[in-house]
């Protein structure tokens, strides 16, 4: 079973249909067996089953029901999110900006922010260094030990 897999594929690479480096690929990843009406091909990645048969000498593959209707729920939930992404893109007002850079007045906000925090740590800073300075004048206060 897994030669004519193989064989077939190989075929294919040489007509040019299936390049010969994705060859090993998908002799993988698809697994063929033989049943009474033709074949049955499971993709080993994605779990997906199909029903194949040989058609004027040539192998069609179609999805099973099961997965013909995951499909067709998968292809409507898109349809619906694309559907409410194009109303959501029709309703948005010309001020709106969906660029979602900040404006100025976001900016000078975060930066006020940013600047106050900055102060209030170099100046914890200066202090620390304040107290831990030994002046001339004061020899009898020992050295911090520092590594």
């Amino acid at each position: 079973m897994m030669r004519f897999a193989i064989l077939s594929l190989a075929t294919l690479s040489m007509t040019g249909i299936v390049p010969a480096h994705s060859q090993e690929a998908i002799a993988n990843r698809f697994i063929l067996e033989k049943t009474e009406n033709g074949f049955v091909r499971m993709d080993t990645g994605t779990g997906e089953m199909s029903i194949c048969s040989l058609e004027e000498g040539k192998m069609v593959c179609r999805l099973t029901a099961d997965e013909r209707q995951a499909y067709e729920e998968a292809l409507s939930d898109l349809s619906d999110r694309v559907a409410a992404l194009e109303k959501r893109l029709q309703t948005r007002t010309p001020d709106e900006d969906m660029t979602g850079i900040p404006d100025d007045a976001e900016l000078d906000r975060a930066l006020g922010a940013m600047e106050k925090m900055m102060r209030g740590f170099f100046g914890m800073m200066e202090d620390l260094r304040r107290d831990f300075e030994i002046s001339p004048a004061d020899p009898a206060r020992p050295l911090p030990d520092r590594t």
